[in-house]
């Protein structure tokens, strides 16, 4: 609309039932747009919250060797090495030293710039090795992108129940339904005891023949 007074641009605004803002004030002379500032609070917002969803901050990983390291744990460690610089992380590599073996300083040197070889097309050295007190350290740089929290983080699992279809008669004995109780199969000696308790209970044998002695009844005293 050009330039005008600030008086006169709030008049417009008014009338068109919207909000004057100022978007750039640093400007000569200050820009203003008509417009729903509501609206426009919650578009900030919302451009804000997908640039956080977008971006990863970078961590800094350690690696520690040491000087007697074998060739098929310092395999792995540079593996690690080459992992953390996939995703974009920095890594310092430290060698750490025992005892007098930080008079042979030089050793540790050497595995570190050998470190650095293999990891070379994965990232740069940022500092040449440097002997800190017992222990001698490096600091690699990666050389690809930080991967977003989108791509690094797991897709969340439906929890939605599945139904499974029952199965057929040719495919086994079928399987009680979820949340059924459980029902105890049924084997044949399981049969015998059921009609065995169905059964009428047999008469009980009679007692073989005693003879009875009859005991003679006491008088009464004092009779």
């Amino acid at each position: 609309m050009g330039v005008m007074p600030t008086g006169h641009a709030l008049r417009l605004a008014q009338d068109r039932g919207y909000d004057l803002v100022e978007v750039a004030p640093m400007a000569v002379p200050p820009v203003a747009r008509l417009l729903d500032y509501g609206q426009f609070k919650y578009e900030q917002a919302r451009r804000e919250k997908e640039a956080r969803r977008h971006q990863r901050s970078v961590e800094f990983k350690e690696i520690r060797i040491a000087p007697k390291i074998g060739k098929g744990d310092f395999d792995t460690k540079v593996r690690r090495a080459i992992q953390f610089l996939e995703d974009g992380d920095r890594v310092k590599v430290t060698c750490r030293f025992r005892g007098r073996e930080v008079s042979h300083a030089y050793i540790g040197r050497d595995l570190l710039l050998r470190f650095g070889e293999l990891i070379k097309d994965h990232g740069t050295v940022e500092r040449p090795p440097v002997l800190e007190g017992k222990s001698m350290s490096m600091v690699v740089t990666s050389l690809h992108k930080a991967k977003s929290h989108e791509s690094t983080s797991r897709p969340e699992a439906d929890e939605s129940p599945v139904e499974r279809a029952a199965p057929t008669g040719t495919d086994g004995p079928a399987r009680p339904a979820a949340g059924a109780p459980p029902v105890a199969a049924a084997s044949p000696a399981g049969a015998a005891s059921a009609s065995e308790k169905a059964r009428p209970a047999a008469p009980a044998a009679k007692p073989a023949n005693v003879s009875e002695e009859r005991v003679p009844a006491t008088e009464p005293a004092g009779g």
